[in-house]
């Protein structure tokens, strides 16, 4: 899964906070997909739109963009944003908190990310890559991914064990009902660590384009 005030690294690692405003959590159904919505990401072929098996990706526009919390600071593109305030507001229904973390992420965001942050660490370009993406190669870029994490448990944000929360429980069974879907599950074949949290939009068809269309080898 900046002109930042906090970034938190948690487990696998991505990113917690944009500032300190992304603390901010909406309590707030499109198509249905078929049953199954933990898809398997792109084939990760080594090709023109690949870098360290993460594709290319464009910045989405800022007039594209709409806030899905109170102050503002997370936003996606206008349809994923309907979308995901229908699919809190199912959750929210049942006792469930689903908090958005992190949403659109420009490229100057994900070059902070990428080349300060996790050089902090001392990884590798490769090791960086596993857990997040070269700035120009993230989905957050796109203005259709989200870092969901559960209102209730915010101790397991951004890391493996939000996948034993109820809100990763509820997602796993309802997020397909709303057109979004898992970027990186487990044994995925780009090679990018296991995300729970991160979640994508597909429910257009430039969102599915953008994620399925297929790619020059």
């Amino acid at each position: 899964m900046v002109g930042l005030a906090a970034i938190v690294a948690l487990g696998a690692g991505g990113w917690f906070a944009y500032n300190a405003r992304q603390s901010s959590v909406i309590t707030a159904a499109s198509p249905s997909l078929p049953t199954g919505s933990i898809a398997a990401s792109p084939s990760a072929s080594p090709s023109p739109d690949t870098l360290l098996r993460h594709f290319a990706y464009a910045e989405a526009p800022q007039a594209e963009l709409q806030p899905i919390n109170g102050d503002g600071g997370i936003k996606l593109r206008k349809s994923a944003a309907e979308a995901f305030r229908q699919m809190s507001g199912a959750a929210q229904a049942e006792g469930i908190i689903l908090a958005p973390l992190s949403a659109f992420r420009s490229l100057s965001d994900q070059q902070h990310v990428f080349f300060e942050v996790k050089a902090e660490r001392s990884q590798t370009p490769n090791q960086r890559a596993e857990v997040s993406a070269p700035p120009g190669y993230s989905e957050h870029h796109t203005g259709y991914a989200i870092d969901v994490g559960d209102g209730n448990v915010p101790a397991t944000n951004l890391s493996p064990s939000f996948d034993q929360t109820a809100a990763f429980k509820w997602l796993k069974q309802n997020a397909v009902r709303f057109n979004f879907e898992l970027s990186f599950p487990k044994n995925n074949p780009q090679g990018v660590t296991y995300e729970p949290w991160h979640w994508r939009f597909v429910g257009d068809r430039q969102s599915l384009e953008t994620f399925y269309k297929a790619r020059k080898p």
